[in-house]
């Protein structure tokens, strides 16, 4: 809830730009405080930022402590509200029997941060009395860190922080019902129907009070540290830190290994080109267990805070960890879904291991579709998951192929209604893909300077639709 409510804020004020969320209420953040930075497996993926419990000064060689000037100024006053109203429904009709699924959720989520203050560190004194400091190469934190891979030390330049008590308010209602008429048949059908109906709702209302000084995002400068412990301050933000090596420098590990221009069409096919073994990795699985999974991954999407908390457990599944034994920020059904999934890739890796010489696990593609729906924004996240059924899911991945095809969409054909185009049109938009409808076709065009938002929907999107699918 309080992670959601600075992601928002963040988005809101700091689109694109170097502001950091902060995840935990329990992350005590001042200026010079030492954060690891964690490049993700995918180069796609946002890195983490993990702060500790060092600042600069207790990592530093000799008794004279670092003493930055920090300025303090007034930020802004901020309260946003943030809302979904979504509904969907499932009418089959069979030879003898017909069934209707009705659901509906109403969510809305009030940050009340008030005024905000923010701290920044002057950068010309810092670099001043950072000049001939080394650093403690023996510390456990630089030890620790200098050991894993994809790991960088960076100090926290600047905060926004709480001025006056505030609040988080999260305020949920979930409604659904279904109904059905079964006709029985024979030779001599009676005139006898069957009717049964069910309706299911759950309301929560959570405050949050925040307290003053309470940091919400906050910004870092990344070290260069070399073998004999002096550093330097990345000053330029798209400069990277990191240890010196002896070698050639590694490349982030991920699909290839270099970030990809995706405002062009033909960079975004041979991506999924090279991913085209995930997808089938999925498609492979029985329909039972790609018919759970998507039924378990669907319900989490509806709250973000709960599907990061799954994206966390396959991460750390991924890096041959074993999982916390549970998240405090996900309640007892979300934390069920969790573990059902779990439990399914548990089943499907080893009956999927030895299958037609599969070389992509199972783990590692549904860490692939995680990873991408992670990246999407808060509000696109519940609406994709409202689209998880076979018809939507197979009109969505017609308008991926569009994108990588920079083609054009027949609506009768793809069987797009207004409200699913209305849908589709926001989840494209969101990914710098607009959608431009002209009568019955609907063209596709990816924005420039678009970045690597592009492929991370069609990931998502022809993930999910590997689930629906057959090989």
């Amino acid at each position: 809830m309080f992670a959601v409510a600075t992601r928002n804020f963040v988005e809101e004020v700091d689109h694109g730009g170097l502001l950091i969320p902060v995840s935990s209420l329990n992350d005590a953040i001042a200026p010079l405080t030492v954060v690891l930075k964690r490049k993700r497996f995918w180069f796609w993926q946002k890195p983490k930022y993990l702060p500790t419990d060092f600042n600069l000064n207790d990592i530093l060689t000799g008794d004279t402590p670092i003493k930055p000037v920090v300025a303090e100024t007034d930020f802004i006053k901020y309260s946003g509200t943030f809302g979904d109203n979504i509904q969907g429904g499932v009418d089959a009709n069979f030879v003898n029997s017909s069934i209707s699924l009705q659901g509906k959720d109403s969510s809305k989520l009030q940050s009340s941060f008030g005024s905000l203050k923010k701290e920044e560190v002057d950068l010309q004194s810092l670099l001043r009395d950072s000049k001939d400091r080394v650093l403690d190469m023996s510390h456990c934190l630089i030890q620790q860190t200098k050991e894993k891979h994809r790991r960088i030390l960076g100090i926290v330049k600047e905060r926004i922080f709480t001025a006056q008590p505030c609040s988080v308010i999260e305020d949920v209602q979930k409604g659904g019902g279904c109904g059905g008429i079964l006709n029985p048949c024979g030779p001599r059908a009676l005139k006898l129907s069957l009717k049964e109906n069910g309706s299911l709702s759950k309301d929560s209302n959570i405050t949050m009070e925040i307290p003053v000084h309470t940091t919400i995002a906050f910004g870092v400068i990344e070290l260069e540290i070399k073998h004999n412990g002096h550093y330097e301050l990345c000053v330029i933000s798209d400069t990277n830190g990191g240890f010196e090596v002896d070698g050639p420098k590694t490349g982030l590990l991920g699909v290839s290994g270099a970030p990809v221009h995706s405002s062009e069409n033909s960079h975004l096919r041979q991506e999924l080109e090279r991913l085209s073994d995930h997808f089938q990795a999925l498609s492979a699985l029985s329909a039972s267990t790609r018919s759970s999974l998507l039924q378990h991954i669907t319900k989490l999407m509806q709250d973000p805070a709960a599907f990061n908390a799954l994206q966390n457990v396959l991460e750390q599944k991924r890096l041959g960890k074993t999982p916390d034994g549970g998240d405090v920020t996900t309640t007892a059904p979300q934390q069920k879904n969790i573990r059902a999934i779990v439990d399914l890739l548990e089943l499907s890796g080893q009956a999927g291991s030895t299958r037609q010489g599969q070389s992509t696990s199972v783990l590692t593609a549904l860490h692939l579709m995680t990873s991408a729906l992670d990246e999407m924004t808060n509000d696109c996240l519940p609406v994709l998951g409202m689209s998880c059924i076979p018809t939507v899911l197979q009109t969505l991945e017609l308008l991926v192929q569009s994108v990588l095809e920079n083609g054009e969409l027949t609506l009768s054909g793809a069987a797009l209604t207004d409200d699913m185009y209305e849908k589709a049109e926001h989840l494209f938009a969101s990914s710098k893909v607009s959608l431009k409808r002209d009568e019955d076709v609907v063209k596709t065009e990816i924005n420039h300077q678009a970045g690597n938002l592009p492929l991370v929907l069609c990931i998502a999107v022809t993930s999910l639709a590997s689930l629906v699918h057959d090989v």
